[in-house]
């Protein structure tokens, strides 16, 4: 054990705890992205994240729990399944919509009757939550980055896009899974997927013992309102459009000024553009995605071209990211 990195750990996080319980903004790292954290209590500190992203005020957050915390502080019900999610997934990249009880952390609701919940791995947010109201209170954490950006998976990038609008940063280094988490729906009937994301649909439906296929059912007008689901979102500034490889290979020795993304080198060489290659395995590119995304938007590059990623559920949470980023790219 690293004692200096240690009593660095203890000073930032008993001054995480003093900044959130005075309802300041504290940028956390998670497994997934590093969220932009505010006491999930506090409808005043919460209502300051949605200032600081430029986040609808429709569009609801995550409110992230210790390993220990009750869930029935936020919620009214746990239904079994819920419950066997919990057991199985958390702490990890999984996000419960359940009924919220009454009067609680209704700013991060945005209007709904329901509440979102998720129990982060990271070990330094771990234990920013174990001090945070003696364990059983709740951070209220989206992405930490502006309203429809791109995600982000460093300290750095958060200090860049955000500035002085945080407090501070706790630096836990890159995200393991680089990717927003799976939400589940658990407030009424049978679970549904209404955002895929760490965990697959394939993962979740071996423990609840169901069919993938029933986990992945359309969603109608009536499901909960959940982040990241409008169509134009993780969105670089710079144009991004998804092609197939062969278009691009055609395409690539007369390019100019344009990034491309693909689990593959380049074909040829071409210093009039720039070619970022992404692990070959859905994980790996999962995690890279975002760090590649802002590599290539901070070039100033006319276009991004985006190979299709393959086919298969391992690669669902990844063409959502795409699909909606490609979405929102430019604007």
């Amino acid at each position: 054990m690293d004692s200096a990195a240690d009593a660095a750990n203890d000073t930032a996080l008993d001054a995480a705890v003093r900044l959130l319980e005075a309802g300041e903004l504290v940028a956390i790292p998670t497994e997934t992205v590093y969220g932009l954290a505010a006491d999930a209590a506090n409808d005043a500190a919460v209502r300051r994240i949605y200032a600081v992203k430029g986040r609808p005020a429709s569009h609801p957050v995550i409110v992230h729990l210790h390993r220990q915390a009750d869930p029935l502080r936020w919620a009214s019900a746990l239904p079994r399944t819920a419950r066997t999610l919990i057991d199985a997934f958390w702490p990890g990249p999984l996000t419960l919509v359940l009924p919220r009880r009454p009067g609680v952390a209704q700013a991060c609701a945005a209007g709904q009757d329901t509440i979102a919940l998720r129990c982060p791995a990271h070990p330094l947010t771990q234990a920013l939550l174990a001090r945070f109201r003696a364990g059983q209170g709740g951070l209220a954490a989206p992405s930490a980055n502006r309203f429809g950006r791109i995600s982000p998976t460093c300290a750095n990038d958060v200090r860049a896009e955000l500035g002085d609008a945080v407090a501070l940063v706790l630096d836990g280094g890159p995200c393991s899974v680089g990717i927003e988490s799976t939400i589940v729906d658990c407030s009424s009937g049978d679970p549904r997927i209404l955002r895929p994301g760490g965990l697959g649909a394939t993962e979740l439906a071996e423990v609840l013992r169901c069919d993938p296929g029933l986990l992945q059912r359309a969603t109608g007008a009536a499901a909960p309102r959940v982040p990241g689901a409008l169509a134009a979102h993780y969105a670089p500034r710079t144009a991004l459009s998804l092609r197939a490889a062969d278009a691009i290979d055609a395409d690539w020795a007369h390019a100019h000024r344009v990034g491309v993304l693909a689990p593959r080198a380049a074909p040829a060489a071409n210093p009039a553009a720039h070619w970022l290659q992404l692990p070959g395995d859905a994980a790996g590119y999962a995690r890279t995605l975002y760090a590649a995304l802002r590599a290539l938007d901070a070039r100033a590059l006319d276009s991004i071209w985006v190979e299709q990623p393959p086919s298969g559920a391992a690669w669902d949470a990844v063409r959502d990211r795409l699909r909606r980023a490609a979405h929102g790219a430019g604007r």
